[in-house]
């Protein structure tokens, strides 16, 4: 059962957020809106930066959860936006409330979906595990980079086509790395 409540008071959370921002968002509004006391909003959070933290984390295990496999560049990026196409004004107002808290659930979910991607782009290529942490790392910066700018403009463009015409323009470019990477590996000395 407490689950549910849980659940509730996450929802009711979320409802309010779409509709205003947290700083307009009481912990009486969020009781008032799932119909239970303020004891019940307590017993399962401290406050309401726990709530907004409890949001985050549970929509990045959703999202990694549901994204067990990543096919291109484009797909991790419609991963990390699910939740803010999903929720927009949402999401605006927990961007604009806690650009710090977003910006790590930002990151965990492109970590994970970059992660899987290059996984499955290097496929059976041998390559320095050194050479594979920057590799991950420069599309990860890339990924948050673009998902920041369309968050800082207030969702305005369609990050969408925008990123279609990135994958379009630098198509390759993670196979050269990786091709690099690997051709460096096989060109190691020998100790002979």
């Amino acid at each position: 059962m407490p689950n549910f409540t849980r659940d509730a008071i996450i929802r009711s959370f979320l409802g309010l957020l779409n509709e205003k921002p947290v700083n307009h968002i009481t912990v009486k509004d969020i009781v008032e809106a799932c119909g239970i006391n303020r004891n019940s909003f307590y017993y399962h959070f401290q406050d309401l930066p726990a709530l907004i933290e409890a949001v985050l984390q549970a929509e990045a295990d959703r999202i990694i959860s549901e994204n067990a496999s990543l096919d291109s560049f484009e797909d991790c990026l419609l991963a990390a936006v699910s939740l803010a196409q999903n929720n927009r004004n949402a999401v605006l107002h927990l961007y604009q409330a806690d650009r710090g808290l977003y910006g790590q659930y930002l990151d965990r979910i492109a970590e994970y979906a970059v992660e899987k991607y290059i996984t499955a782009a290097l496929n059976d290529i041998v390559i320095p595990e050194e050479d594979r942490k920057i590799i991950v790392h420069y599309y990860k910066c890339l990924l948050v980079g673009m998902v920041l700018d369309w968050m800082n403009s207030g969702m305005q463009y369609d990050i969408r086509s925008r990123v279609a015409r990135v994958c379009e323009l630098f198509e390759g470019s993670m196979q050269q790395a990786v091709n690099r990477a690997a051709e460096k590996f096989r060109q190691k000395p020998s100790n002979a």
